[in-house]
């Protein structure tokens, strides 16, 4: 006891709250230095604190442990140590310690808050702090990351087991390495199984199926042991397990971005600060409003009529479709060619594929949309295609009004902003927007500012951008990282020039040429064609597009792609089924090419005919 500012106080250096280590004590005396200093301080400035207000003597301060460094100076570095496994604090760089957001906008902690701060971020020490010094500080960012994870694998649920040995792992070992190889110490970690239910909701759902995610354990990472597969965990023994509805996680390891998207907050808070949901916000939101609240029929969502079994595997792991697939189904490209334009549409979220008419683009667009999302069979709002035409425009695409049932104009969202939307909404899942001839329509008028907003680089919170038509007042938009998008492009549009302009900052452009080559051949011969027709075909075809490659008013862009020779059933008589190619699809193109020479375009399409 001391006399301080006229007051009589305990010293810090004899605070014990039972039941804990005695540095749990110093938890609100830091978090109060920290806060005096603005945020970001030196430990000798944070000791310094201590010493001047927390009622600590000379005595107090000579007090040493047994590795001979002041025992009140190492108990708050225990304090800091266990308030930076919490996501209170943090260090920007070595020999400085910062408030996280999280410790800004905390208030004085009592003596309660400490310690159920100190049970949550618990480690191996058992106790044994004041005899041992503090770990160094590790310098790290100052945000926190929440990882979602699952638990599930052949051999069934392996929570319990995670808990007991105090680990996550991932029961992958070619899948998700690089999201385990993220997590850092002091992250939060939760356990969760996703799936869905109609019936006993806490809400009435107007007997639609609601997504259902259990929170089922909750911890801090303390390591990373590097290897893709498994982290150490500090899991909470007294957490319940909960239920969360609406915004759920399906793929086995998600991080959610409290930093971009106001729902994954609100799902932290709800998992890690027991903060209950708001469900009348989640029915509100446009994404589900429309299944909740707009359909007063009662009848079910097409999209999903049972309630789901527990999982926790990924959304596509069912029914998985890769670029082994695509060449299976026909495409000429060799794989090496297309995992390297999944690679780079991946990188730069937007690809265009250009090429001559019949060279495949729509074909190789829809495919790689479906290797992309690893899906088979993707949902329709995973996957949605649409076609640019002149008379397109931002308000049909983006936002505008549009006349309403009530005879009035009504603000409506275009394709773009609903798949926005889908994405927002279902963020470990991965959408795509397929754009058909889009050099068709005037993209800089038909995009708007979601030019800028499509950029691989602007693809968060902080590039947001208010739209032309806002529903309220400040409401600002940004495009979410799994949304995709890819467009066709026929290079022999006369536009092209006009729409490279515009798009090319924005999109990775990708050349497709005809594909003449021992793939196609194959494919002939699996069709029942026979080598000599085949040959016949190739040599043709090529003649004729080194002719039109070789004119001035045209160019290799108006090759004639091998979609028009590739057979998609079986051919009994190859001779005529060319034969049909060119009279009903090859010749009226050619004429159109040459339609000031129609005898150039005639001439052409005799020699295709003479030996067929």
């Amino acid at each position: 006891m001391q006399l301080q500012k006229g007051r009589l106080i305990l010293s810090l250096f004899h605070t014990k709250i039972d039941g804990v280590p005695q540095f749990v004590s110093y938890f609100a005396p830091v978090h109060r230095a920290m806060q005096h200093l603005g945020g970001q301080a030196t430990p000798k400035q944070v000791y310094a604190y201590l010493t001047e207000h927390e009622g600590l003597t000379v005595e107090d301060m000579a007090h040493v442990n047994q590795n001979g460094k002041p025992t009140f100076e190492n108990r708050a570095a225990w304090a800091r140590f266990y308030m930076t496994k919490a996501g209170w604090m943090y260090a920007p760089k070595h020999g400085v310690w910062a408030l996280t957001e999280k410790g800004k906008q905390a208030t004085e902690l009592t003596q309660e808050q400490a310690v159920a701060l100190f049970k949550s971020a618990q480690t191996q020490f058992k106790g044994h702090e004041e005899e041992v010094e503090a770990p160094q500080d590790h310098v790290q960012p100052e945000s926190t990351q929440y990882w979602f994870v699952g638990a599930m694998w052949d051999e069934g649920d392996q929570t319990q087991r995670f808990m007991l040995e105090g680990i996550w792992q991932n029961g992958y070992e070619d899948k998700f390495t690089d999201q385990v190889q993220a997590m850092r110490e002091g992250d939060r970690i939760a356990i969760k199984a996703s799936f869905s239910r109609k019936h006993d909701l806490p809400f009435d759902n107007r007997g639609q199926v609601v997504s259902v995610m259990r929170i089922k354990a909750i911890g801090t990472v303390t390591r990373n042991h590097g290897d893709g597969r498994t982290v150490d965990v500090v899991w909470d023994t007294a957490f319940a397990p909960r239920d969360w509805f609406f915004y759920t996680y399906r793929s086995t390891i998600t991080r959610a971005r409290v930093e971009d998207e106001v729902l994954a907050s609100r799902l932290v808070a709800f998992a890690f600060e027991g903060a209950p949901q708001d469900y009348a916000f989640f029915m509100a939101q446009p994404y589900w409003r429309e299944r909740f609240l707009a359909n007063d029929d009662g009848l079910t969502d097409g999209a999903a009529e049972a309630e789901g079994t527990e999982e926790d595997t990924t959304p596509s792991s069912s029914a998985s479709y890769g670029v082994a697939d695509i060449v299976a189904e026909g495409c000429f490209v060799p794989e090496a060619d297309l995992q390297a334009m999944l690679q780079r549409w991946q990188s730069k979220k937007n690809l265009i594929l250009q090429g001559p008419p019949g060279t495949g683009k729509t074909w190789l667009a829809k495919r790689l949309a479906k290797a992309l999302i690893d899906s088979k069979n993707p949902s329709d709002e995973q996957l949605r295609v649409v076609q640019f035409h002149p008379a397109l425009s931002y308000e049909d695409f983006v936002r505008g009004y549009r006349p309403g049932g009530n005879g009035k104009l009504t603000l409506t969202d275009g394709v773009f902003l609903q798949v926005v939307e889908a994405a927002r909404f279902q963020p470990d899942v991965d959408h795509v927007l397929i754009i058909e001839e889009i050099n068709r329509g005037n993209p800089a008028q038909v995009l708007g500012e979601i030019l800028t907003l499509i950029e691989s680089s602007k693809r968060n919170k902080e590039a947001a951008m208010e739209l032309a038509y806002p529903r309220r007042a400040g409401e600002r938009v940004y495009v979410p990282e799994n949304l995709y998008v890819i467009g066709t492009m026929n290079v022999a549009d006369r536009s092209l020039a006009l729409v490279d302009l515009a798009l090319r900052r924005r999109f990775a452009f990708v050349n497709l040429v005809p594909g003449l080559n021992a793939a196609w051949e194959q494919w002939c011969l699996a069709k029942g064609m026979d080598a000599a027709s085949i040959a016949h075909i190739r040599s043709e075809i090529e003649a004729l597009n080194q002719e039109i490659s070789q004119d001035s008013a045209l160019g290799a862009q108006f090759q004639i792609g091998h979609s028009y020779v590739t057979p998609h059933e079986a051919v009994a008589d190859a001779q005529a089924w060319f034969a049909e190619v060119v009279q009903s699809e090859i010749g009226p193109l050619l004429h159109e090419y040459w339609f000031d020479a129609p005898e150039r375009a005639d001439a052409a399409i005799a020699k295709l005919l003479q030996q067929a």
